[in-house]
């Protein structure tokens, strides 16, 4: 296939990176140039055209939107008595914030983000946070899609927005948003001192008014560290800890707030591993993989004289078999979350460590968590209910509500999707020796013997699990007749700290080597042939995307990656990925270190040769993985190709990295992701609709 590529000219451009002489001829694609702006039109318009070829673009959004029906659990909030909510009313374009007696009661709208909104695009809620005596929500608002929000206080009461509410921006939701006081006078929130670009944040304590007051919260970091912080607050008032690290969370200072001008000082500080956890008592009761690689739990003495030696912690609970993830706290109680093979655990324990009971969830799936563990940490005070969402790969979230002492769960929603289809297990044997697991979702009616159409979903890295959790995209991949097989990858935090730590920095490319060692294992078992294989990932998952398609083309049908990270070299330039590539992949500054970065930088190994289909897909607004990544690499990747397969490149207005994307850009984006694969791998296409739950 010959496409009317939009001319991408090329620059002589050299960078010098730690003495590394690196050619970058597509650097003119990184600024917001109205050159660059047409240029970036044109591949948008070429991609769609290309993609909804044969097909009826109406059709396919409806399928998407079938499967999408109840698939983001919006979990109630808790404060007081009351119980808050965000709903989007039909046909509407942004969600209001809803109080009710019950945690579904239809109750009144407090807050409406259309009028709270102020910005170009439809508003999108990136949190909410009532006050514990449940006078004042804080809501975080987003209306450009980049996760980049700004605080609005309402008094619930009346529902009338509060004047004096913080200007400080902030980067995402990474950090659940404010962190309320237990006397609900004000919150603590960590947010931008700066522009975005300049990626430079602080802790902020904020006083309600009159007259409000916003400072900067003097809690000691590590001297140059770019990590989020949280701060967390006993239930009784006296101890706030500030948990610092995204990934792996550890509370790295304490402050006694019951002592009139009591400093921060330092807590646990010369950690490597995770201590994520929240203050119960006079103790700090965590998850840590600190000896113990699929963690155990632990209680540290906030007053401890030295509560960086792990001997002086008391365990609680043992490492087992299971992997142990976070914690929660409901009333005397902690629910512990668990993976199983990666499927969801949740037992009880008391105070003392004592198991007393476990939850019976509703099947063989998972439960909704944050991304990254610090944000779990932000769950406020404690509640007397543990209310959760649970979904598997085949059926849709629903939202249930455990107390302890009960026999099982309460159903405050039921799923609203299920799949015909089934689940089966794998395993695929790494070069190394090492199993690396799969989950296989076949659709019915499709013979097991026969190689099907296919499509490999993974990620594997960060310490971030991939769950065995319904998403929308995927199911609606699987009812147009694909078949799904989600890949846990080393790099992932599936099976604990020592799965993580096998491809972190310089073992980076371990995951690589997993995903090949899974993909050779489908074709040599006949559950698919190359040329019917396609794999997708996003962020971290697209610079994974980049390396398969450009090391081992033959063995792909399709790739599509999606949000990604495409140019680890152009990433050093970038404040915000700066602090991702030295913390995860290597440190710039190095010249032996740069080279490596080479070798695992698809942008940089893109060489003439014949390539499988590419959809790239990209938001304009992303702040973590800037759509010149994606630009670049089309770029390059469209003049290298000397195949007929087409390189398509669409990066959409109003999109970030998805989690403040609106919900009509949302659907947009999986339609023409979704269109691309039926035509690529000849699906059935969009006739399949949901089964009864």
């Amino acid at each position: 296939m010959t496409l009317p590529y939009p001319p991408a000219r090329t620059v002589e451009v050299v960078e010098d990176v730690a003495g590394v002489r690196v050619p970058d001829p597509y650097r003119w694609l990184e600024p917001e140039t109205p050159e660059v702006r047409r240029w970036q039109r044109r591949q948008a318009e070429l991609a769609a055209s290309v993609v909804y070829d044969g097909q009826d673009p109406a059709a396919v959004r409806d399928l998407i939107r079938a499967y999408d029906s109840g698939s983001r659990p919006a979990l109630p909030r808790y404060a007081a008595g009351r119980w808050f909510r965000a709903v989007t009313p039909p046909g509407g374009t942004a969600p209001v914030v809803v109080v009710a007696d019950r945690p579904y009661g239809e109750g009144r709208t407090v807050a409406d983000l259309a009028v709270l909104g102020t910005g170009r695009g439809p508003a999108v809620l990136s949190w909410l946070a009532p006050s514990p005596d449940g006078r004042v929500l804080a809501l975080g608002v987003c209306t450009d899609g980049s996760e980049h929000n700004t605080i609005r206080l309402v008094e619930v009461d009346t529902g009338r927005p509060l004047g004096g509410a913080p200007e400080q921006v902030l980067h995402s939701a990474w950090t659940g948003g404010v962190s309320w006081r237990p006397d609900s006078g004000g919150f603590s929130f960590f947010a931008l001192t700066g522009p975005p670009e300049e990626f430079e944040q602080a802790v902020f304590t904020h006083r309600l008014g009159p007259p409000g007051e916003t400072v900067v919260e003097p809690v000691p970091v590590p001297a140059g560290s770019r990590e989020y912080t949280l701060v967390q607050f006993s239930p009784d008032g006296r101890w706030a800890v500030a948990a610092h690290r995204v990934g792996s969370p550890i509370p790295v200072a304490v402050r006694d707030l019951s002592e009139p001008g009591a400093a921060w000082r330092p807590f646990v500080t010369r950690c490597a591993g995770t201590v994520a956890g929240h203050v119960v008592g006079d103790r700090y009761v965590a998850v840590t993989d600190v000896g113990a690689p699929r963690g155990r739990v632990v209680a540290i003495p906030l007053d401890a004289a030295d509560p960086d030696d792990p001997s002086g912690w008391t365990e609680l609970v043992p490492e087992g078999d299971t992997v142990l993830r976070s914690l929660t706290p409901v009333g005397e109680h902690l629910y512990l979350s668990e993976f199983d093979r990666t499927f969801a655990r949740v037992r009880i324990i008391d105070r003392a460590g004592a198991v007393t009971g476990e939850v019976p969830l509703p099947g063989r799936g998972a439960l909704a968590a944050p991304f990254f563990a610090l944000t779990a940490l932000a769950t406020g005070l404690p509640a007397d209910d543990f209310v959760f969402a649970f979904s598997t790969l085949t059926s849709s979230w629903g939202v249930y509500r455990h107390r302890p002492g009960e026999s099982g769960p309460q159903t405050l929603a039921a799923p609203a999707v299920t799949l015909d289809a089934e689940v089966v297990e794998g395993r695929a044997l790494a070069a190394d020796g090492v199993e690396v697991p799969y989950h296989v979702v076949r659709p019915a009616g499709v013979d097991p013997a026969l190689p099907a159409p296919t499509l490999i979903s993974a990620y594997g890295a960060a310490n971030v699990p991939l769950l065995p959790q319904y998403q929308p995209d995927l199911a609606a991949f699987v009812a147009a007749g694909g078949v799904l097989v989600q890949a846990y990858l080393r790099g992932g935090g599936e099976f604990g700290g020592d799965w993580y730590r096998a491809a972190h920095r310089e073992r980076r490319h371990v995951r690589d080597s997993d995903l090949v060692a899974v993909a050779e294992h489908l074709i040599a078992q006949g559950v698919t042939a190359a040329d019917r294989l396609a794999l997708t990932g996003g962020s971290d998952g697209g610079l994974m995307c980049g390396i398969a398609v450009t090391t081992r083309p033959e063995l792909w049908r399709a790739v599509l990656p999606r949000a990604p990270l495409l140019d680890l070299i152009g990433g050093t330039r970038d404040p915000y990925l700066d602090f991702v590539i030295r913390k995860a992949w290597a440190d710039p500054d190095d010249p032996e270190e740069v080279r490596r970065l080479l070798r695992m930088s698809p942008y940089e190994l893109v060489r003439p040769g014949v390539f499988p289909a590419v959809y790239l897909q990209a938001g304009a607004a992303d702040p973590r993985c800037r759509p010149w990544h994606a630009r670049k690499f089309a770029a390059r990747l469209q003049a290298a190709q000397q195949g007929r397969e087409p390189v398509l490149l669409h990066v959409f207005d109003d999109a970030g990295h998805g989690a403040a994307t609106p919900h009509d850009v949302a659907v947009e984006q999986d339609a023409e992701w979704l269109a691309f694969l039926i035509g690529t791998l000849g699906l059935r296409g969009a006739v399949s609709r949901p089964g009864p739950t």
